[in-house]
């Protein structure tokens, strides 16, 4: 099967930026796909998205944008991936 590369742009919403638990729950819901997820500031390296603590070093303020990068054999997993994690950072991880 041929890979499958889908990227969005997702901002920080949150006041608090990218902390321990939205990254948990980034993490946690990265980790439900059969997918490899990253999360890339701009000039900066990919931070795993199903690593907690890769999230954390990546020191990202509120405001900050990413790129969301899903790879995965199977489109619609992809997709869902992209639009699962996209809503994380749209509802500002419901700290708000």
């Amino acid at each position: 099967m041929e890979c499958r590369k889908l990227e969005v742009k997702v901002t920080i919403l949150n006041r608090l930026g990218l902390h321990a638990r939205p990254a948990a729950l980034i993490a946690r819901m990265a980790s439900s796909f059969a997918a490899d997820i990253f999360l890339t500031p701009e000039g900066g390296e990919p931070a795993d998205a199903k690593s907690i603590l890769s999230l954390l070093m990546l020191g990202a303020p509120c405001g900050t944008e990413l790129t969301l990068s899903v790879n995965c054999s199977d489109s619609a997993v992809a997709t869902q991936a992209v639009q699962e994690i996209s809503g994380l950072f749209a509802a500002g991880f419901d700290e708000e």
